[in-house]
């Protein structure tokens, strides 16, 4: 199913969810300007589960060198595998983060962007601890602005084209239908992937799963009550 539009952002123009998808396309055009040394850029700025495990077991006094790995569960959310991935990303965060910033206010939804990534990188150390798979992406921050669409809008509906066989069907979804079956997607595809970090190329399911419910838990939180106005079409 991929989703076209909703109908409860007021604007789909907001300022902090249009500078996060300019960031990240301006740094996956960066990627493409690297060539052959886009490999080392990834390595670096990755994230890697054990990396992270290992900075966390460090003690305070070996020194600020062991938190460079932590940085990376911001890093790696800038980073994209490819054309489809990014544009995948982008996407869900064009039709869907508009509308959670505009409950969130802008300060309070840059904050619960970086906050809900980080917790979905956390959630892949978490599950795959000793795993040197690097992993990259939006989509666990992106996982958070679903989750909190999840709550804050459950009356909303998506436009979603819907392929059946060789027709192609545009059909609006209720939102919470829409979401509930994106999370047991990602739940189900974590538990068969048994636990493991994805591999390259493959999905970070669990951070997906981290991201959802950590959005689910904050974003009522740091909402904002406002006339929940309806774009026309």
């Amino acid at each position: 199913m991929i989703p076209l539009r909703d109908n409860v952002a007021p604007r789909r123009l907001t300022p902090i969810n249009s500078a996060f998808i300019a960031a990240n396309v301006a740094v996956f055009v960066y990627e493409l300007s690297l060539g052959a040394r886009v490999a080392a850029f990834v390595e670096r700025f990755a994230l890697v589960p054990v990396a992270v495990t290992r900075a966390l077991a460090i003690n305070a006094h070996r020194g600020a060198g062991a938190l460079v790995p932590l940085m990376t569960t911001v890093t790696s959310m800038f980073l994209h595998g490819g054309f489809w991935h990014i544009a995948g990303n982008m996407l869900y965060l064009f039709i869907f983060g508009a509308a959670v910033e505009y409950r969130l206010g802008a300060l309070r939804y840059l904050i619960f962007y970086f906050a809900a990534g980080i917790a979905a990188a956390l959630a892949t150390v978490w599950i795959a601890p000793e795993s040197s798979v690097p992993v990259i992406g939006a989509s666990g921050a992106i996982a958070g602005v679903l989750g909190a669409y999840f709550i804050l809008y459950p009356r909303g509906r998506i436009l979603t084209i819907l392929p059946i066989f060789i027709f192609i069907q545009f059909v609006e979804i209720p939102a919470v239908i829409y979401l509930l079956f994106w999370f047991a997607v990602q739940l189900y595809a974590g538990l068969e992937q048994s636990g493991g970090a994805a591999p390259m190329g493959g999905v970070a399911w669990w951070a997906h799963v981290g991201g959802f419910m950590f959005g689910i838990a904050l974003g009522p939180m740091l909402a904002v009550n406002r006339p929940r106005r309806r774009r026309s079409r």
